[in-house]
């Protein structure tokens, strides 16, 4: 019997060290060649570890939610072996880390890193090939949290269903979505939950910050301290781009998609930032320079089942509003099942966030630092508005807009908004050339 050391693999991009966010494995449990063992989170990307060999999981080096070095030791697997290896086969020995967007989902986009080392090569010469057998469920404490990823989980809550009730036939009993398919398929329902009248409740529950919401906490904690914001709101009538939107959509060709108000937004935003560059930028405020951008990337904050996401639409200056709205479509699905990539996820210049139906009258959107704009989109509501001499019912939308207000004076964030609102209000100026 020997035993093998599995340490942080280098990702690349300079990066020191990866925040650990999920096991799949315990101590104790068996391990497959290939098989995931645990999830770590760089600035960037969400990293799978695979287990190069077969073995039994002895000892885990780090809890969810630490900070790991390159290159220390994660977990320890006892393989199967003859007498005398152990020393080659505890060497350090590079994994081959599966590399996936930062939203995290069951199908990403992997990509392989680092070949194959002559001290791997020699360890899993000395592994038996694994017997071909069935994967039996794993036993599951009562107050065990169910394995199973965000997109399962996701899910399982519309359906109404208690992972506790599902028996998982993957790795270290992670449930899938054939777990969850064959719990439908039996017709199994959740416990009922007896009733028990109106009764004092004093649980509590310490949930510990990691993964994907860290990185957004950590991101949200920098731009509140460090950008002094202003927000501006004005209300918009968008009830003649309400009909031209609908006219547009009744006429689109197969291949064409379905125009939301974004794609409009979008395109007025590139006609104002013509005319005024400033809101186009970044602002590294640690050397005091403003860099201002010819290319307009905009970001579209993106709520994922694993948290908040900014996929950008890169040059939004050199596209039709219905590439604009291929685009914006494919990202968007992209950042929610996990598949989008690293490049897809950073370089914004700008940044529009939109809550849909939810959209609320009036927002406060914090800056994506370390931009200098970020424009908010309003729920649309029918009002009656006076034209002078009557009430009429129109389609109105407020735009919650913030500054950052060392950089953009108050006036310029006015001058910017007021723009944005005129080309809304005769959407026809939106394609209007010069």
């Amino acid at each position: 019997m020997g035993e093998f050391v599995i340490k942080m693999p280098d990702v690349g991009e300079g990066v020191a060290e990866a925040e650990l966010v999920e096991w799949h494995v315990k101590p104790g449990d068996p391990v497959r060649e290939d098989m995931v063992l645990a999830a770590v989170m760089t600035d960037k990307a969400t990293v799978e570890i695979p287990s190069p060999v077969e073995g039994v999981v002895l000892w885990l080096g780090a809890e969810v939610g630490d900070t790991v070095a390159v290159k220390a030791p994660l977990l320890r697997i006892r393989i199967a072996g003859e007498d005398g290896d152990a020393a080659e086969a505890a060497s350090p020995v590079a994994t081959e880390p599966v590399v996936k967007a930062e939203a995290v989902g069951d199908r990403p986009a992997e990509t392989k890193h680092a070949a194959s080392s002559p001290a791997r090569q020699a360890a899993e010469a000395k592994i038996a090939e694994p017997e071909k057998s069935i994967e039996r469920p794993v036993a599951r404490e009562a107050a065990e949290r169910p394995l199973a990823s965000p997109a399962v989980r996701l899910r399982a809550q519309e359906a109404g269903i208690d992972l506790r009730q599902v028996i998982g036939t993957g790795p270290a009993g992670r449930i899938g979505h054939e777990d969850l398919d064959q719990f439908i398929a039996r017709g199994a329902q959740p416990a009922p939950v007896a009733a028990t009248g109106l009764a004092r409740k004093t649980a509590t529950e310490e949930i510990k910050v990691t993964g994907l919401r860290r990185r957004i906490a950590e991101k949200m904690r920098l731009a509140s301290s460090r950008i002094p914001h202003i927000t501006y709101v004005e209300e918009v009538d968008v009830t003649d781009l309400e009909d031209l939107r609908a006219t547009m959509n009744a006429g689109r060709k197969p291949d064409q998609p379905k125009l939301t108000i974004l794609p409009f937004l979008m395109r007025a935003l590139v006609k104002t930032i013509g005319e005024q560059p400033g809101v186009n930028a970044t602002f590294d405020d640690d050397a005091g320079v403003v860099t201002r951008y010819s290319a307009v990337h905009i970001g579209i904050a993106t709520q994922t089942p694993s948290g908040l996401t900014v996929p950008v639409v890169r040059h939004a200056e050199a596209r039709s509003i219905w590439d604009v709205a291929a685009e914006l479509s494919r990202l968007a699905d992209a950042a929610r099942n996990g598949t989008a990539a690293r490049e897809e996820l950073s370089g914004s210049t700008i940044t529009i966030t939109s809550l849909g139906a939810l959209g609320g009258i009036v927002t406060t959107p914090i800056i994506n630092h370390p931009e200098v704009a970020i424009v908010g989109v309003n729920k649309i509501m029918t009002r009656p508005v006076w034209d002078g001499t009557q009430f009429i019912p129109r389609k109105m939308m407020n735009l919650s807009s913030s500054f950052d207000h060392r950089i953009v004076d108050g006036w310029d964030a006015a001058v910017f908004v007021q723009r944005i609102k005129a080309l809304l209000e005769t959407p026809a100026l939106i394609f209007i050339e010069g």
